[in-house]
């Protein structure tokens, strides 16, 4: 399968509105489906860079939003169909200067396949908080770190 990271465009946001609503409900399964909105990812990446991962005949795989300021991963998300294919991996290394900044992001302890997913990929546990959406992980990967 071509999968191919480029940057967002404007004609993307009706497919990422789609793919966030289902990859939130696939993945958070525990929290009540009447939490998640289709208005939810333009309310949560105001001023983000955002990537898309983009398969063949324009269906998105995934993306990834990021807070350039403090290269703080603010959501990555698969499809559900794209999982296990190396999509998120490729939307890691997409973002700017892969190799030489650290990168942060929080997990929900309760997201546990993605915890896996990020430990693979060189995250390493450096806090820990509690958010509205229950408890999590504050992780973070050191520049130049991939197993």
């Amino acid at each position: 399968m071509s999968i191919f990271v480029r940057q967002a465009l404007a004609q993307d946001w009706p497919a990422l509105r789609q793919l966030f609503l289902a990859s939130r409900r696939h993945a958070f399964a525990w929290q009540a489906i009447e939490h998640f909105r289709l208005a939810d990812l333009d309310e949560q990446t105001v001023d983000e860079s955002i990537w898309v991962a983009q398969a063949p005949h324009d269906e998105l795989a995934g993306f990834v939003s990021l807070w350039e300021p403090d290269h703080f991963i603010h959501h990555l998300h698969v499809a559900p169909t794209h999982q296990r294919h190396r999509v998120g991996k490729m939307l890691l290394q997409a973002l700017p200067q892969w190799e030489v900044h650290r990168y942060q992001l929080k997990c929900l302890l309760r997201n546990e396949k993605a915890l896996a997913f990020y430990a693979a990929c060189g995250f390493m546990t450096v806090g820990a908080g509690e958010g509205e959406d229950g408890s999590y992980l504050l992780l973070e990967r050191k520049a130049g770190a991939w197993p």
